[in-house]
């Protein structure tokens, strides 16, 4: 039975076959390593995001404190998100004696800074 086909022209060739495997072994492994980085992109986000909510109730903590806190530095630790944190604020003085920069500064717990805050308060 001919199909009207010329002999040597039925299918492809090995060569043919290889050079597509390749390509889509190529555009699997990229399409890998973009889930690979969407991955961790996800888990820093989730990261900074439940860092900035300490360093936001710190500022609450501060702001909402009947007595200014004490020029220098202090820390503490807390547990947000199922994690445990550690934050640190600095309190220094601005150009108007009456007012003080707070500076928080949030970790994780592999001591890799996760969010940065900064509020101004009276000293009073």
């Amino acid at each position: 039975m001919d199909r009207g086909e010329p002999e040597g022209e039925a299918g492809f060739t090995l060569l043919e076959m290889l050079v597509a495997l390749i390509v889509f072994s190529l555009a699997a492994l990229a399409l890998l390593r973009l889930e690979g980085a969407t991955i961790r992109s996800t888990a820093d986000l989730e990261t900074q995001t439940v860092g900035q909510m300490v360093a936001r109730n710190v500022a609450v903590e501060t702001l909402s404190d009947p007595l200014a806190p004490s020029l220098g530095k202090s820390d503490g630790k807390a547990e947000n998100g199922g994690r445990q944190w550690r934050w640190e604020r600095r309190t220094s003085l601005t150009g108007d004696q009456r007012i003080a920069r707070v500076d928080i500064a949030v970790f994780d717990a592999a001591g890799l800074q996760a969010a940065r805050l900064t509020i101004v308060r009276p000293r009073e």
